[in-house]
């Protein structure tokens, strides 16, 4: 197993990671600290090799997106090798001066606000001081649109966890970046770490990559969302073959999907990182 890859290898090479709230935790006997371990094993690896990483979320203090940019300045890198990005109702939703404090990652990286058709946009335009509030159909448009602007400016995605209920987008957000990391013509890599829970579990299921009967029943399970469900029908019929071109095995592609282990998890995308960049 790699455990890191040459300095240069992944140059020009920007990863796409998506990591979310995952309801199977306690399940699993894991926490959120898990998930916060395996984005900074990511960032290092990905960081070391001289790539870049993208992640589409929030400027709250404490979340995920503070996660990666803490472990990407611990890296010393100074060429803004992190690029977060905000849809329309997550920057809105912040009273300008917040904003524009929050707005600066430094040397670390930079931060793009897109409108509502996920077009980078100046995030003072057409506001004043106050927060605003969107509305629910232009928020689930605009989640959609910067998952697009994502896809367009990044080479491959990494998914942990993910929400199966109380989503804000159309589908699960997980669920709708693998399809659009799967298009027919023009499919991505796509890296699936299921061993958190998560939305995640049920791609992994709908592909075939693995039965996931390690994860424990939910007594507490309710019905599934319909959209949830409509969307992995999606999957299914897009993709016929659990392959992910991601530069890993079928095999390698399972023990990615059942680790539970932050360095296995990073050193598993590492690994098909590397042979994709030949």
């Amino acid at each position: 197993m790699v455990t890191s890859l040459p300095p240069g290898t992944l140059r020009g090479r920007t990863l796409a990671v998506s990591v979310s709230q995952s309801s199977d935790l306690a399940r699993l006997g894991l926490s959120d600290e898990h998930l916060r371990l395996t984005l900074g094993e990511i960032t290092r690896l990905v960081l070391g090799a001289g790539g870049h990483l993208a992640y589409g979320g929030h400027l709250d203090p404490g979340g995920y997106t503070s996660a990666l940019t803490a472990e990407a300045a611990r890296q010393g890198r100074g060429d803004h090798p992190v690029l977060v990005c905000l849809a329309w109702p997550e920057h809105r939703r912040l009273p300008l001066s917040e904003l524009r404090t929050r707005l600066d990652l430094g040397l670390v990286g930079r931060v793009v606000c897109l409108d509502p058709a996920g077009r980078e946009t100046d995030p003072a335009a057409g506001r004043g001081e106050p927060a605003e509030t969107v509305d629910p159909d232009v928020a689930r448009a605009s989640l959609t649109a910067m998952r697009r602007y994502m896809r367009a400016h990044t080479d491959g995605r990494l998914l942990v966890g993910g929400r199966r209920a109380g989503f804000q987008g159309e589908l699960p957000g997980l669920l709708e970046e693998a399809l659009l990391s799967l298009e027919p013509g023009d499919a991505r890599p796509l890296y699936l770490a299921a061993g958190f829970g998560g939305v995640t579990v049920d791609i992994v299921r709908a592909l075939g990559i693995d039965d996931c009967a390690w994860l424990p029943d939910d007594p507490d399970a309710v019905p599934d969302d319909p959209r949830l469900l409509t969307g992995l029908e999606r999957l299914c019929a897009r993709v016929k073959a659990p392959g992910l071109s991601n530069g890993l095995t079928l095999e390698e592609n399972r023990s990615l999907a059942v680790s539970r282990s932050p360095a296995e998890v990073a050193e598993l995308v590492a690994l098909g990182l590397g042979r994709l960049a030949g």
